[in-house]
C-alpha cells in the first residue's frame, strides 16, 4: 500500500468540471460495443452483483480526530479528474480542505480529507454531516468498489446498460477505448472570453457554414446562439440524469399556448455568463445587444395566458421543481400586425424562415396520433373491450427547448410537438403510384401545427381547433405514460410519481384521453382509471363568465374522435348519477352541472370536464375565484367547496427586470446590497428603507430617464414622431378588446386635446405634456377592435399634426406589438392604464411587469390590482371606477344611467366625423350610448378623469412620484411567479424540490 501527503491546491474550477454526473448520457456510448444500448431511457436499475445499486456508501465521516476538522473518507477506483471533482464539491459547499491523504489499493484509493466549515470549526451537526456525504456519494458515483450496474429489460422493453466511468468489464482494449472515452468527457465547456470566442469561431464555421472571416450580425447571432445552447444542453443532460435516478414526482405543465419570445438574453443570464459573453464578443468586433436584436420572437402565443406559461416554466426551473412543459409548434405564430392608413392587417408570423437554434429535433421521439374513424368491440380473455379503428394517422415529432434556471445547474425542458404525416400512409400511396394523394395527406397533416388560433368561425376552422388540441394532448400523454413505465410497472404509483395540469380548457381532453389509454390499451377497470385520472389532474381557469367557457360539438367531436365521445357520455352518466344522490332531481341545477349541454346544437363543455376530473381548480387572483364560487361555477363550489383554490398569477423577474431594464436591475442589487433578490423576490421590500433617500432617489430618476430615451428612439424610428423627455409618457398595451377599454382611454385622450384647444397660452404652461402610447392586436375577426385601432390612428393624426399643441400632447400607436416591443415600452413608461371593466380581467399580468419597473398604475380594481392596492396601498395608484359589486346594479339600470356632459361632447366629436371616417366609426360609437353601454365607459368616464387629474397632480411633484415608484417595485415580490410556482407545488402539484447537484 502507498501512502500520499499533500497540500492541496487550487484549480479554476467553475467552468471544467462535471461532478455530480454519475455516467454520461447513453448518446455517447453509440461507437461502444457494449451489450445492447438501444435507447436513452431511463429503466428500473438492477445491479449486476447486488440487489441495491447503492448497498453501501462511498463516504466515511471521521471525527474521532482531537484537532479543529472532520474527516471525510472516501473510497473509489481511480479516474482521470476525480480528485479535482471532489475538492469542487468541498468548494461548492463552502468548506474549506485544510489537508489530504491517499492511499492506493491496486485500482481503488482511499482519499481522506480534513475539512473545516466556513468559521474554521469542525462540522458535528448530523443533518450537515448526511448532506455532505450524500453530495460526495453523488461525486464520486455510486458504491465505490467498480460494480457496473445493468438496467435489466422489462418485459416488453427494450434493455439498457449503464456503465460508470472507468469501469468497464471485458478486454483491455474495450476498457481502454471507454477510460479514454471518460476522460475526454471528464468536463464542462469553458466560459471564459477565450473559449466562448473560439466556441463561437467554430459555430460560425462548421454549424452556419460561413467563413469566420466573413460573417454578419445575424450569422454571429446564430454562431453565438448555438454556444448557448451547447451550454444549456450540458446542464439539460445531468438535470434529467439527475431526475431519472432519483425518480421524484414529476409535474407535467399542458398548454396549448406558451409565448417565449427571445431566449438569448435570457439563457446567457440565467446561465451566468452575460459578462464573460459581452466581453467575448467586443474582442471580435460585435456588440451583445446588437446580436441580441437579431433574435426574432418565438410568438407561439396569444396575450396573457401564454405568457404566464412562459414565466411559470423559467419558475420551475429556477426553483429546482421537475417539471416539463409541453405545447405545439406552430409553424407559423401569432400573426404579424401591419398598420396600412390606420387600418390593421394580418400578415403571417414566418418565424421559423431562419432557424430556431434554441430547439432540438427529436426525429426518434414520434408518436402516432389518430382521428375519426369507428370504434369495434372485441374479446380479450373473456371480456368485452373496445377498439378505435382509425381513418386517419398522423405523426406528432418532438422538438425540445432547454429552460434554464437561475442560480442553479437545473435546466427543464419545454417540448413542442410538430405534425407530419404517417410514414404507413406516405408509403401505401407512394407504391400504388399515387404521388398527388401522399403530397395532399402530407399537408393535410401537417396542418395541424401550422397556424395559432386557426378562425373558428366556420366547421373546418372548429374542426382543426380540436385536432390541434387532441394532437397536443395525444403526444403528451403517449410521451408522458411511456416515461413512467420505464421507471414503474405498476399504475397505482401514477398519481405519487405524475402531475398533470391543464392550463385553461384547451388541453382538457387530455381527461378523457387518459381513460381511452387506462382503459383501452392498459386493460385498467373504469372505476380504477376514473379514480387514478381524478388524482393526477389540476385544472387553472382564465376565464371570468360563463359566456366565454370552452365548447366542442358532439356532432364534430363524435365524428373525429369517436372513442373519446363514448367515454365523455360515461363519465357524465356517472357524475349525473353521483350527483343525483347527493341533490336529488333538480334538473335545472342537473342541466347546468352536466359535461353534456342538451340544446339544437348538443356540446360538451370542457370547463365542466375539467372540473369533474381534476382534484384542484384554480382561480388566477383572489377576485377571480370569488367570482367563480359567486357565479360562474356556483354550483360546483357548493358541491365541492374543498376543490377551490387561487393562485394569483405572477410574472418573473429575472425577465421584466433583469432582462429587460438592466439598469434598474443594477440599482436595486446596489441599494439592497445584494443579488439575492433575482430568486427571492421577497427581499425587494427592503427598498423601503431606502425610499426617502436623496442619493437614491436622484439614482431612481436617471434610470427612468435612461429608460425613457431608448423608449423615445424607438418611437421616433418607429413612426416618425418626436416626443419630449419631459413629458409622462402614458402606456396601455395589451390585446384589443371592449373589455378592456382601449376607447375609453383613446375617448379621455380626445379630451384632453379638446380642452387643451380651448385654453388660452397661460393655462397651457400648466398643463403635464404627456405622451400618451397604446399598442396590442385585434383578433382577425373582431371588427369592433380594429375599429378601435383606427380610431387610434385617425385621433393621432390629427392630435400629433396639431402645432397649437406641440409637445402637450402626443398619441402613439405601436404596432405588431410583442414580448420584445414590450421589454423595451415597459422600463420606460410613467403611467399604466389598465382599464377593464371590473369583474372582467381575471388577473391580470401586464400590471404586474410595470409595477416591477417602477411604473404607477391607473386602474380599475378589477384582477390581481385587488392584491397590489393591499400590497402598495391606495395612496400609491391611481384608482377609478364602478367596484365588482356595483357593475350588476349599473347594468340593470343602464337604459337611465346619466353620463357626464364631458362623455357626450367627446362622442359627438367622433360621430360628427371631426376625426373623419364619420361613417366608418358609427358602429364603434353605438357600442356605447346610453342604453347599449355594456362594458360602462360613460359610467366610469367621470371617475376616470379624476383619476387621471390626480396623476397628472403627483408627476408635478417629482420626489413624491419617485417615492411611489420605488414602493411600487418594493411591493412587486409578491407578484413573482416564483411564488405562485411554490404555491402550486405546495397546495396542488404536491412535488418537492429536486435540486441538480452542482
Amino acid at each position: 500500500m502507498q501512502t500520499l501527503s499533500f497540500p492541496l491546491f487550487t484549480h479554476s474550477l467553475s467552468s471544467l468540471i462535471n461532478p455530480f454526473s454519475p455516467f454520461p448520457s447513453l448518446s455517447h456510448f453509440s461507437s461502444l460495443s457494449v451489450s445492447h444500448v438501444t435507447a436513452r431511457r431511463s429503466i428500473p436499475l438492477q445491479a449486476s452483483t447486488r440487489d441495491s445499486a447503492f448497498s453501501s456508501s462511498p463516504v466515511a465521516v471521521d471525527n474521532s480526530d482531537a484537532g479543529d476538522s472532520t474527516a471525510f473518507v472516501i473510497r473509489a477506483r481511480n479516474r482521470i479528474g476525480l480528485l479535482q471533482v471532489i475538492t469542487r464539491v468541498f468548494k461548492v459547499l463552502g468548506l474549506t480542505v485544510d489537508r489530504a491523504t491517499v492511499e492506493f489499493e491496486g485500482d481503488f484509493f482511499v482519499k481522506k480529507f480534513f475539512v473545516t466549515d466556513s468559521h474554521g470549526n469542525k462540522i458535528e451537526d448530523s443533518d450537515s454531516l448526511e448532506r455532505i456525504k450524500r453530495a460526495l456519494a453523488e461525486a464520486v458515483g455510486g458504491d465505490g468498489d467498480g460494480t457496473v450496474l445493468v438496467a435489466r429489460p422489462a418485459a416488453g422493453n427494450p434493455g439498457v446498460v449503464v456503465r460508470r466511468p472507468g469501469l468497464v468489464e471485458g478486454d483491455g482494449e474495450r476498457r481502454a477505448k471507454a477510460e479514454r472515452m471518460f476522460s475526454l468527457m471528464d468536463g464542462f465547456l469553458k466560459n471564459d472570453p477565450f473559449s466562448l470566442q473560439k466556441d463561437i469561431l467554430n459555430h460560425v464555421e462548421y454549424t452556419v457554414a460561413r467563413s469566420r472571416f466573413n460573417f454578419d450580425d445575424f450569422e454571429a447571432y446564430q454562431a453565438l446562439s448555438h454556444s448557448v445552447r451547447d451550454r444549456l444542453i450540458e446542464r439539460w443532460h445531468d438535470t434529467h440524469s439527475y431526475f431519472k435516478r432519483t425518480k421524484p414526482k414529476r409535474l407535467y405543465f399542458l398548454s396549448l399556448e406558451f409565448l417565449m419570445g427571445r431566449s438569448l438574453s435570457n439563457s446567457v443570464i440565467n446561465l451566468g455568463i452575460q459578462d464573460q459573453y459581452a466581453e467575448a464578443l467586443s474582442q471580435l468586433g460585435f456588440e451583445f445587444e446588437v446580436l441580441a436584436e437579431q433574435e426574432g420572437d418565438a410568438a407561439l402565443g396569444n396575450g396573457g395566458l401564454a405568457r404566464l406559461s412562459a414565466c411559470q416554466m423559467d419558475s420551475l426551473a429556477t426553483l429546482d421543481y421537475p417539471a416539463w412543459g409541453y405545447g405545439l409548434r406552430y409553424e407559423y405564430g401569432l400573426f404579424r400586425q401591419v398598420i396600412v392608413e390606420g387600418f390593421q392587417h394580418e400578415q403571417p408570423d414566418y418565424w421559423l424562415n431562419f432557424g430556431n437554434p434554441w430547439e432540438i429535433e427529436r426525429i426518434h421521439v414520434t408518436y402516432e396520433v389518430k382521428f375519426y374513424g369507428t370504434v369495434e368491440e372485441a374479446d380479450l380473455n373473456g371480456e368485452k373491450h373496445q377498439v378505435w379503428v382509425p381513418g386517419e394517422t398522423v405523426e406528432a415529432v418532438a422538438y425540445d427547448n432547454p429552460i434554464p434556471g437561475y442560480g442553479t445547474r437545473n435546466t427543464l425542458n419545454l417540448r413542442l410537438w410538430a405534425a407530419k404525416p404517417s410514414n404507413r400512409f406516405d408509403l401505401e400511396a407512394y407504391n400504388t403510384g399515387d404521388y398527388i394523394n401522399s403530397v395532399v395527406n402530407r399537408q393535410r397533416a401537417e396542418t395541424i401545427s401550422n397556424v395559432l388560433y386557426p378562425d373558428d368561425r366556420n366547421h373546418q376552422g372548429k374542426e382543426l381547433r380540436l385536432k390541434q388540441q387532441y394532437f397536443f394532448v395525444s403526444a403528451s400523454l403517449q410521451d408522458i405514460i411511456r416515461r413512467f413505465k420505464e421507471a414503474h410497472n405498476n399504475f397505482d404509483e401514477l398519481p405519487d410519481k405524475v402531475a398533470l395540469h391543464l392550463n385553461d380548457t384547451h388541453p382538457s381532453l387530455s381527461i378523457a384521453e387518459i381513460m381511452r389509454i387506462l382503459v383501452d390499451e392498459e386493460h385498467l377497470g373504469w372505476n380504477k382509471a376514473w379514480d387514478i385520472a381524478c388524482k393526477v389532474f389540476s385544472f387553472t381557469t382564465h376565464t371570468v363568465v360563463a359566456e366565454g367557457l370552452e365548447k366542442i360539438p358532439v356532432d364534430l367531436l363524435g365524428s373525429l374522435l369517436p372513442r373519446h365521445l363514448q367515454i365523455l357520455y360515461e363519465i357524465n352518466f356517472n357524475f349525473m348519477e353521483e350527483l343525483k344522490k347527493k341533490i336529488g332531481l333538480d334538473y335545472n341545477r342537473l342541466s347546468r352541472m352536466s359535461i353534456v349541454e342538451e340544446g339544437a346544437v348538443k356540446n360538451i363543455r370542457m370547463a365542466n370536464l375539467s372540473i369533474v376530473g381534476s382534484h384542484i381548480v384554480n382561480g388566477v387572483s383572489k377576485l377571480h375565484l370569488d367570482t367563480l364560487k359567486r357565479t360562474t361555477f356556483k354550483d360546483f363550489y357548493e358541491l365541492w367547496p374543498e376543490k377551490f383554490q387561487f393562485k394569483t398569477n405572477g410574472v418573473t423577474q429575472r425577465r421584466w427586470i433583469v432582462v429587460s431594464n438592466p439598469s434598474l436591475c443594477a440599482l436595486i442589487s446596489k441599494w439592497l446590497g445584494t443579488e439575492a433578490w433575482i430568486r427571492n423576490a421577497d427581499l425587494l421590500t427592503g427598498l423601503r428603507d431606502h425610499v426617502d433617500n436623496p442619493n437614491f432617489h436622484q439614482e431612481w430618476k436617471m434610470v427612468k430617464k435612461v429608460n425613457k430615451m431608448r423608449l423615445a428612439e424607438y418611437i421616433e424610428a418607429m413612426s416618425g414622431v418626436k416626443v419630449s423627455l419631459d413629458a409622462m409618457f402614458d402606456v396601455q398595451v395589451k390585446r384589443i378588446h371592449e373589455y378592456k377599454r382601449q376607447l375609453l382611454n383613446i375617448l379621455g385622450i380626445i379630451h384632453r386635446y379638446d380642452c387643451l384647444k380651448n385654453m388660452d397660452k397661460n393655462d397651457r404652461r400648466k398643463v403635464v405634456p404627456r405622451v400618451c402610447i397604446i399598442g396590442g392586436k385585434a383578433a382577425p375577426g373582431y371588427e369592433i377592435a380594429k375599429k378601435i385601432i383606427k380610431l387610434c390612428h385617425s385621433v393621432a393624426e390629427k392630435i400629433n399634426n396639431d402645432t397649437d399643441i406641440g409637445d402637450l400632447l402626443k398619441l402613439v400607436f405601436i404596432p405588431d406589438y410583442n414580448v420584445s416591443v414590450a421589454e423595451l415600452v415597459i422600463p420606460g413608461a410613467d403611467l399604466s392604464q389598465h382599464l377593464s371593466t371590473a369583474g372582467h380581467e381575471a388577473s391580470g399580468t401586464g400590471s404586474m411587469k410595470f409595477l416591477m419597473n417602477g411604473c404607477l398604475l391607473l386602474a380599475t380594481a378589477d384582477g390581481s390590482t385587488v392584491e397590489i392596492i393591499e400590497e402598495i396601498g391606495s395612496d400609491n395608484l391611481f384608482l377609478f371606477g364602478a367596484k365588482v359589486q356595483e357593475v350588476a346594479e349599473l347594468r340593470e339600470k343602464i337604459s337611465t344611467l346619466k353620463v357626464p356632459l364631458q362623455f357626450a361632447r367627446v362622442l359627438r366629436m367622433v360621430r360628427d366625423g371631426y376625426f373623419g371616417y364619420k361613417d366608418y366609426f358609427k358602429s364603434l360609437c353605438d357600442t356605447v350610448e346610453i342604453g347599449k353601454d355594456f362594458y360602462l365607459l360613460g359610467s366610469d368616464f367621470g371617475s376616470y378623469l379624476e383619476a387621471q387629474a390626480a396623476a397628472d397632480k403627483a408627476f408635478v411633484e417629482p420626489e413624491k412620484w419617485i417615492k411611489m415608484s420605488i414602493l411600487s417595485v418594493s411591493g412587486s415580490g409578491r407578484f413573482s411567479s416564483d411564488r405562485t410556482i411554490q404555491e402550486y407545488a405546495e397546495r396542488t402539484w404536491k412535488i418537492d424540490p429536486s435540486r441538480c447537484p452542482l
